[in-house]
């Protein structure tokens, strides 16, 4: 598949009406292009430089997560495709629950991942609520305690590879990755200005003020890329995150040629 076939893929089957995506149509969509014989030429041709690669490289970095999230296609605010790379338990850092200020869909590629999905309960574990903003375009994003609050699971799934899921943007959820893994990621289109974000509580949490950080991409990141430690360093104890590293464009190309060749392209 060349770029523009998934550019129209992604414009088609989203839709540009007044309503929002539905996560099952955005899935549908993710799960046509992680097929090898899409992803694998659409990478390929991304990793030799064509078309968008300054941008892509430009909102391409290592997350405070532990995974390397680099931009395919650029589409704001309609879509933004990325694939991520997880690169196992000996860098990751956990991801605390929350949502989204979009729909958003995933799908494995290589490796495994494993999804919790949760809701609020007054039988569920405690937690403390924050809601994520962020100051205008080029801002700080800020996280605001809201509260105590308890939360249940709901389910709890192994997702390998070739299958794929899509959330709305209000589903709370977060995602464990334990061993090598590639997943394509697609944000929709923004239907809301916040998120929520909610971190378990491990004992007595005080609340010292808004807690900040300046992210790569804040015109589109949200609490898939808000780093778990910001949130614990100011509430919890825990050291804040490393800033969001940008990355290099020859580890750039060589992880999308890795993944290319994967694929056999």
């Amino acid at each position: 598949m060349q770029v523009e076939e998934a550019r129209r893929l992604l414009v088609d089957g989203l839709g540009g009406g007044p309503e929002p995506p539905s996560p099952e149509s955005a899935r549908e969509v993710i799960a046509r292009l992680a097929r090898p014989e899409a992803l694998g030429p659409l990478v390929r041709r991304l990793s030799a430089g064509d078309l968008e690669f300054a941008e892509c490289l430009r909102l391409s970095y290592r997350h405070a997560l532990g995974f390397d999230k680099l931009l395919l296609l650029p589409g704001a605010p309609r879509f933004m495709l990325r694939v991520h790379f997880w690169h196992g338990a000996a860098g990751a850092v956990s991801e605390d629950i929350h949502n989204h200020r979009c729909a958003i869909a995933s799908a494995v590629v290589r490796g495994r991942v494993r999804m919790e999905c949760y809701e609020p309960a007054a039988d569920g574990v405690p937690a403390v609520a924050y809601r994520e903003t962020i100051d205008g375009p080029g801002g700080a994003w800020r996280l605001r305690r809201v509260g105590d609050a308890r939360l249940r699971l709901l389910h709890d799934e192994q997702y390998g590879a070739g299958r794929s899921y899509g959330l709305a943007a209000r589903t709370l959820h977060r995602v464990v990755s334990e061993e090598p893994t590639v997943t394509l990621f697609l944000e929709t289109a923004p239907q809301r200005s916040v998120t929520d974000v909610y971190v378990r509580s491990h004992g007595r949490v005080a609340d010292r003020g808004s807690v900040t950080y300046s992210g790569a991409d804040p015109a589109r990141t949200g609490a898939a890329d808000r780093a778990g430690g910001a949130v614990r360093g100011g509430r919890a104890g825990r050291g804040d995150p490393p800033p969001k590293t940008p990355l290099p464009p020859a580890v750039y190309r060589a992880e999308l040629d890795a993944l290319a060749a994967s694929l056999g392209y």
